[in-house]
């Protein structure tokens, strides 16, 4: 068992065709990753060193997939050593079970979660919930998420296709503190979620987090975040288990210098997080006694022997490419099926589960190839050149096949392509009449092609002479 696929979800052409007919939706969206656009670029623009830094986070990410091996080892070892315990885990099953078995040797029946992708990746609310343990996020987004029996449709902001009165009425009707005059002015509903949250943060005995970044010159391990709620779960429970996807590693401390300043600023468009919380095993008397770290691959090993697709493993889920992104801002989180939405999510829940699903073969569909993924990735993914690489693996039907083929052929040619241009010049008048499979017409205008080609123009309008 990999990722899951959300259970009952439609292909992404399907599910987006609903989405943008929500106009309420759309409004939400386009309000939001605009607002959160817009200030990453401020941020972003103070830094002269940009592109310096975006590249040397590019080259730490690179040098430790290539030696993942090696880093994972000494990792394992410096926890060890610091008094964590190291687990591995091949796929979501196994971390589940992992989780499962811990929690339930300390006794324990309720657990309070960092906001994490790991964990929504392998469906572990879900599994507890199976065994009878309460998972409550704390994350502010997360709980309303939660509380709303919703999926997260963003990276950084889960509950993004909510306004404020969507809220407001969440909390109204879930939330048993929430007072009953509360309105939507977002201090109101932020008090409202600290009073619901404040008694779990005492009481709990057990706290599952993910993590951004482990250093394997350390052993230690960080968490960023803007509400502080995390760093409760982090320090006041008396056990921690970490799920952590095995890219998530550096191997110095120094590197962190580099992922400190782009992260905060691609995602949340600050100068830095209002809250970097770092640990290194376990110290008496200080913050939980018990750390356990899961190290899961769920694919992640597959993924990283692919010569083009493995570039997906640098992402530090910024979300950044989401909020650029044409494609998410009409048709939202939710029609990506899978935990990982937007132009990441396109490249990596294929790559993660395989294409053999409906979702999983339409999802480097897609997008509209405009590239503006890759300007602010800060890590420098190719995100188009990886949709259009998964695009031919997933181009299994015959006719598609030998279309691509076709067009590849022609394409190689200078020759050939401008026998094809006259040719479609010649037969322009008859485009109109030409059927295309409903599966590219259905979303599609063939456009009628000029009465001549550029080149044609060129040479009728220029003397090669000058």
């Amino acid at each position: 068992m990999t990722m899951p696929t959300y259970l009952g979800m439609p292909s992404f052409p399907k599910a987006a065709r609903a989405a943008v007919a929500d106009t309420r939706l759309r409004s939400n969206l386009a309000h939001a990753t605009g607002t959160i656009r817009d200030r990453r670029a401020k941020a972003v623009d103070e830094l002269a060193d940009w592109p310096e830094l975006r590249e040397s986070a590019k080259q730490i990410k690179d040098h430790a997939l290539a030696h993942l091996g090696h880093y994972l080892r000494q990792l394992e070892e410096k926890v060890t050593a610091a008094g964590g315990t190291v687990h591995w885990a091949r796929d979501a099953a196994e971390a589940n079970a992992l989780v499962t078995r811990l929690v339930r040797e300390t006794g324990e029946r309720e657990v309070v979660k960092v906001k994490s992708m790991a964990t929504q990746e392998i469906g572990l609310n879900e599994a507890l919930e199976e065994a009878g343990i309460t998972a409550l996020e704390t994350d502010l987004a997360e709980l309303i998420v939660q509380l709303g029996h919703d999926r997260p449709s963003h990276i950084l902001v889960p509950a993004i296709h909510k306004n404020r009165a969507e809220i407001r009425e969440i909390f109204r009707r879930e939330m048993p503190s929430a007072p009953a005059d509360l309105t939507d002015d977002p201090a109101a509903l932020a008090e409202a979620a600290r009073r619901h949250l404040r008694a779990k943060f005492l009481t709990a005995k057990v706290a599952v987090s993910g993590a951004n970044f482990a250093v394997a010159e350390t052993g230690t391990v960080l968490v960023v975040e803007s509400e502080g709620n995390g760093r409760m779960c982090l320090t006041l429970p008396e056990t921690l288990i970490t799920v952590m996807g095995i890219e998530k590693l550096v191997p110095t401390a120094r590197d962190l210098e580099v992922f400190l300043q782009v992260l905060p600023r691609s995602s949340t468009a600050e100068r830095m997080n209002p809250y970097t919380s770092a640990w290194t095993g376990v110290h008496a008397g200080d913050g939980p006694q018990n750390f356990h770290l899961i190290l899961l691959d769920n694919g992640r090993t597959r993924v990283r022997d692919d010569e083009i697709g493995r570039q997906a493993l640098r992402c530090i889920r910024c979300s950044a490419c989401l909020n650029v992104c044409p494609v998410y801002a009409r048709a939202g989180g939710h029609a990506y099926g899978s935990p990982y939405p937007g132009p990441i999510g396109a490249i990596l829940s294929p790559q993660l589960r395989g294409i053999g699903s409906e979702v999983d073969a339409s999802l480097p569909f897609a997008s509209s190839l405009c590239g503006a993924c890759y300007e602010v990735c800060p890590v420098a993914i190719d995100i188009p050149e990886v949709l259009v690489h998964l695009r031919a693996k997933a181009a299994k039907k015959p006719l598609e096949r030998a279309a691509m083929g076709a067009a590849g052929w022609t394409l190689r040619s200078p020759a050939r392509l401008k026998a094809a241009q006259r040719a479609a010049s010649a037969g322009r008048r008859f485009a109109r009449h030409v059927r295309f499979p409903r599966a590219w017409s259905d979303t599609r205008d063939l456009p009628t092609p000029p009465a001549q080609s550029f080149r044609a123009w060129w040479r009728s309008t220029h003397d090669d002479s000058a």
